[in-house]
């Protein structure tokens, strides 16, 4: 039988999340990542993810990021334009497949991300 999840705002924000040590291919800061999987039997990889202060590039993404910020603050440059825009609590990120950039991790950030 498949089941519905539902994971409380609550939750989202405060649960505690399970440490991965610091960010593959991070090349500024000391950006300490901890997630947790949600919905194990969807489609996709769906989770919470937060990272401490720091920066890594992006290259030629191979996949589709669709990413809501909980809380913290963050810095995304866009490789093709040049343009630097900040992301803060209730921005929505959608990166393609082939982006290229970088993410820099101004404050904490926690986002609920779905990657397929």
């Amino acid at each position: 039988m498949t089941k519905m999840t539902i994971v409380k705002a609550v939750d989202i924000k405060s649960n505690p999340l399970n440490p991965c040590g610091v960010r593959a291919g991070a090349d500024q800061g000391d950006p300490q990542v901890a997630t947790i999987e949600l919905a194990a039997n969807a489609g996709g990889a769906l989770g919470v993810w937060e990272c401490q202060p720091g920066g890594w590039p992006v290259m030629n993404r191979p996949n589709t990021e669709f990413a809501y910020i909980i809380y913290g603050k963050a810095k995304i440059t866009d490789d093709a334009t040049g343009e630097q825009i900040a992301v803060t609590a209730g921005d929505l990120v959608i990166l393609p497949p082939g982006w290229t950039g970088r993410w820099d991790i101004l404050e904490a950030t926690r986002k609920v991300y779905a990657i397929f």
